[in-house]
């Protein structure tokens, strides 16, 4: 049976059948669709569109089948052609004619899109609570480690910093996160239920009562908007991108960190894997996924950008391709926010390592510089004179701190005794603007 088919003189083509389906990713929208149908059941009911009785039968035919479902009685298979003829056909052989009162007043148009938006709805609370989650891993595991590294830039030692300073950097990516899902799901909190196909139904309904029941702050303005508009998709997905660019930043750092040539953090072997033939291995492979995986959630936005940018007003069956990369991206985000809040929950901060990488990379030149410039030496000529020094310690193996007053006063006789002082790293740390590097 399908919930379409009476203009048509012939069968649908098996291959065209096949083709046409999307029940085989789109089941996963059963609780949603039933929601959906309650409600609309619900207004139906309350706009003389259903008699009492008939609008009891429905909603417990509706009940019956998400708890078959959701009880393993009732499975989600079988040669359906998507979602919403599931739940009708299996609601009319439950419970009989009256099953087929149910679309009254509303199309699979407005159907599937008020069910993306509660799908969509929901996937993104849980996603601000995952991110949540890993802004206070990254705030706990920050406040306890204020140990110095080396800063980078060009991936060039360039100036100390701490290590509880740097994981706040990733802590600030997730706060804007954050504030562009909530951003998302304020925009999308509309409901497009009784838009129909396209311009609304004869019929008496209410859209004030299903946008109530189903908890969302208003209906949408405009009907042939409300069903064509998958903006707020592509905005949550665009959101995602933007999360898995940071997370794939900080899982290169992990990389990076965890390397015998670094050093400076060792992974739990519980989010670490092994060589099949090397034993001494131990490979950062959850944040090689991450890393990995932003790509896939990166195509899945561009994916439906190019589905939409050509499609005219108002549903086309291209729309259809809206689901499989949205549900992929929120499945593989909710993973990765997982992967990386434990990865960085039980990582080793190795101290030491992060301090020698320190005082072997001229970290202080830059204040050695300032130093120069408080003592009447103009800037140009201060970056000079530290560029000169660096190289006479570079042949000379040593670092800047240990020069003696008499070595750097070859380079500027405004080095004074004081100089010690101003450039050690924990001094460093705690001069004026630099204070909030702690």
């Amino acid at each position: 049976m399908k919930l379409w088919g009476g203009r048509f003189r012939k069968e649908e083509n098996k291959l065209m059948e096949e083709f046409n389906k999307s029940f085989g990713y789109d089941c996963v929208l059963y609780q949603k669709d039933i929601e959906g149908s309650l409600a609309h059941v619900y207004m139906q009911h309350q706009c003389g569109l259903l008699t009492e009785d008939e609008a009891k039968a429905i909603t417990n035919g509706l009940c019956s089948i998400l708890n078959d479902i959701e009880d393993g009685k009732l499975l989600l298979e079988g040669n359906y052609e998507d979602i919403h003829s599931f739940v009708e056909i299996n609601l009319i052989e439950k419970i009989g004619e009256v099953g087929k009162k149910l679309h009254t007043g509303r199309s699979r148009n407005d159907q599937v899109a008020v069910d993306m938006r509660l799908f969509a709805k929901e996937k993104t609370i849980g996603l601000i609570e995952l991110v949540a989650n890993l802004k206070e891993t990254l705030k706990v595991v920050a406040e306890n480690n204020s140990v110095i590294m080396p800063g980078y830039t060009h991936l060039q030692r360039a100036q100390v910093v701490t290590f509880k300073h740097h994981l706040l950097a990733y802590y600030s990516m997730l706060d804007r996160d954050e504030k562009r899902l909530k951003n998302a799901l304020e925009i999308l909190d509309e409901s497009p239920l009784g838009c129909g196909a396209l311009a609304g139904t004869t019929h008496e309904i209410d859209r004030n009562i299903t946008c109530g029941k189903l908890g969302f702050k208003k209906p949408v303005d405009n009907f042939m908007d409300g069903v064509s508009d998958r903006d707020y998709l592509l905005e949550l997905m665009s959101d995602f991108s933007i999360i898995m660019m940071h997370l794939s930043r900080l899982s290169e750092e992990l990389v990076l960190w965890s390397s015998q040539e670094f050093k400076f953090v060792e992974l739990d072997d519980l989010y670490s894997t092994g060589s099949s033939i090397m034993p001494q291995k131990k490979n950062p492979d959850g944040a090689e996924l991450i890393r990995g995986k932003s790509g896939r959630v990166y195509g899945n936005l561009f994916s439906l950008l190019t589905v939409m940018k050509g499609l005219p007003l108002t549903y086309n069956k291209d729309m259809q391709e809206d689901k499989e990369g949205f549900f992929d991206s929120v499945h593989t985000l909710e993973m990765c926010l997982q992967i990386m809040e434990r990865m960085i929950a039980t990582l080793r901060v190795n101290v030491e390592n992060m301090k020698q990488a320190v005082k072997k990379g001229f970290l202080n030149a830059t204040e050695v510089a300032d130093y120069l410039v408080k003592n009447n030496v103009a800037f140009r000529d201060a970056h000079g004179i530290v560029g000169n020094i660096v190289i006479y310690c570079e042949d000379n193996n040593k670092s800047i701190e240990e020069l003696t007053l008499e070595e750097l006063r070859k380079f500027s006789d405004a080095f004074k005794e004081d100089i010690y002082d101003f450039i050690d790293y924990e001094s460093i740390l705690n001069k004026g603007i630099k204070k909030n590097l702690r």
